[in-house]
């Protein structure tokens, strides 16, 4: 499945700096955070939605997880077989296009049933949005660059849940909830046709040395298995599954917790939040792809051990947000985990994408995100609703808090999984150095 690449050296400076590659990479960072503001408006008008709808937190939870989460993965695998096999523009505008209509009909939902329809839907247009994303990223930028280029890409979420926070909130206090969803999904529409008519689709594998792989169609189990065959890929992906279990598990939920037992109020919901997100979680995934490009291109481990730092030392901040009395020290306590959590994203997308075939590439990346969407979805969100609403008849004041400390031995257990990476990269790079003397 691995990919031959070629040294920095025999990459010529113009495709280096390739001002098109950038326009490319800057239409698609802003689908991305129009993916993320879309998907992180149920989370961020959490309690504006409880109280019209009347839903409870294990609702709440099931549709920003488990619902959302087999749609929105398991779609994703036929749709990066089609991109890879067919046009990844047209795949990724056609994707824009659904997921953003289906947000505008989340503001019509009348109970939960229609809220979940319509929630399901944006879940199957945004599989279709990364997946064909990270092969064009990988197909305009040559080995050496994609961390950063990636790092940048994966500013879409920050950027996306800040703005979602600061607009969703800012509109559902002066116009109600519902018009949140309504602007910003028309506002989605529009920019997949401007994406349809300026993006070009690069050239498969035009930085590879076995190019010409990259004009024969990979078969869908073929890449299944090339995928499933090496341990450190699928040791990554469970790795970031992990992690995503606390990140979307906590996520869901922080807007919710912020109002409802730390005493934020909508308007101030619109601020300071946002402000951390735009921030920290900006500042970090940014500062991952340079650490990465620095030490992965002579020091492959570097993808595993990173994360790993990176996450025990996000532990203690994580502590301090959710227990902390009220929300301003708890706003300061959420700098930590915000700018520390989403080091391992660009670290495992620019090591599945190395390791794949050019004509692999986007199934490679929805393999990826199946599984650690799956998990982060899948468990976070529902888990972290199950479990307060458990705990509320004991602990009415208190039970989103309790819920979401059970996320913390997750910490833990991400922290050894990426240690082990850690060890299986390091037999790897030993036996590539060892086979080209």
């Amino acid at each position: 499945m691995r990919a031959e690449t070629p040294s920095l050296r025999d990459i010529a400076e113009p495709a280096i700096v390739n001002g098109a590659a950038w326009r490319a990479l800057a239409m698609l960072w802003f689908l991305y955070v129009l993916n993320f503001l879309d998907r992180g408006l149920l989370s961020t008008l959490a309690k504006p939605i409880q109280d019209s709808l009347h839903i409870s937190d294990s609702q709440l939870g099931l549709i920003s997880g488990l619902y959302f989460a087999v749609f929105y993965c398991f779609i994703a695998i036929p749709v990066g077989w089609l991109a890879d096999r067919t046009n990844r523009v047209k795949v990724l505008a056609l994707a824009c296009g659904i997921w953003s209509g289906a947000t505008a009909a989340c503001g019509l939902a009348g109970n939960f049933p229609q809220l979940v329809a319509a929630r399901m839907i944006v879940g199957v247009g945004e599989a279709g949005g990364v997946p064909p994303s990270y092969a064009i990223i990988t197909d305009y930028f040559p080995p050496g660059r994609r961390g950063t280029a990636l790092a940048i890409y994966n500013l879409g979420p920050p950027i996306g849940q800040a703005f979602g926070l600061a607009a969703g909130a800012s509109i559902a206090a002066a116009f109600g909830w519902r018009y949140a969803f309504l602007f910003l999904g028309a506002a989605g529409v529009v920019s997949a046709l401007f994406v349809r008519l300026a993006l070009r689709e690069p050239p498969q594998g035009r930085f590879d040395q076995a190019r010409s792989a990259a004009a024969v169609s990979a078969s869908f189990w073929a890449t299944v298995k090339a995928f499933l065959s090496r341990p450190s890929l699928v040791l990554a992906a469970f790795a970031c599954g992990t992690t995503q279990v606390i990140t979307y598990g906590a996520g869901a939920f922080t807007n919710l917790i912020l109002m409802r037992e730390k005493g934020m109020t909508l308007a101030e919901a619109a601020v300071w939040p946002a402000v951390v997100v735009a921030v920290f979680m900006s500042g970090g995934i940014l500062a991952s792809g340079r650490v990465i490009d620095r030490h992965a291109v002579r020091w492959k481990p570097a993808y595993a051990l990173i994360p790993a730092i990176s996450l025990a030392l996000a532990l203690p901040f994580y502590l301090g947000f959710v227990l902390a009395p009220g929300w301003p020290l708890a706003v300061a306590f959420l700098a930590g985990p915000y700018f520390l959590n989403f080091f391992y994203l660009s670290s495992a997308v620019a090591l599945v994408q190395e390791e794949s075939a050019p004509n692999q590439r986007v199934m490679a990346g929805a393999l990826l995100l199946l599984i650690m969407n799956l998990m982060g979805m899948g468990i976070g969100p529902t888990f972290v609703g199950a479990l307060s609403d458990r705990l509320r008849a004991a602990h009415p004041q208190h039970s989103l808090q309790m819920a979401l400390l059970a996320l913390a031995p997750l910490y833990i257990l991400a922290v050894i999984l990426f240690l082990v990476l850690t060890l299986v990269l390091s037999k790897e790079h030993a036996t590539a150095r060892e086979s080209r003397r």
